[in-house]
């Protein structure tokens, strides 16, 4: 199976999400993506799949994160705060064929391996 994860590799839940995907066999494309964040469309396809809103998406220990929340940002704007500061967006974010999670708790992404 094919898995990629946006990954932070100073994030704990990120480091036990990895290395579950690891565990199960996964063939893993690791993308740090503070130093390469995904396109706009990838991110709002990536939160489409998972079921979820940029909103739900957003890094809330991030003061950021919480004045678009205070100002009821739009998912467009949120995006694109997300976009211009990619520390806004929640990791880690794992696809394989067989859908998208945000794997908050890690074992969340124990429901698309």
């Amino acid at each position: 199976m094919k898995a990629t994860i946006w990954h932070n590799p100073k994030c704990g839940t990120s480091r036990k999400t990895l290395a579950i995907l690891e565990e199960a066999g996964a063939d893993v494309t690791v993308v740090e993506y503070l130093k390469t964040p995904p396109t706009r469309a990838k991110l709002a396809e990536l939160y489409h799949k998972a079921g979820i809103s940029p909103r739900a998406g957003l890094r809330m220990k991030e003061e950021g994160a919480k004045a678009l929340v205070a100002a009821n940002a739009s998912d467009d704007a949120i995006l694109d705060a997300m976009l211009a500061d990619p520390i806004l967006i929640e990791r880690p974010l794992v696809e394989t064929e067989k859908g998208v999670v945000l794997a908050r708790p890690q074992d969340k992404v124990r429901e698309i391996l």
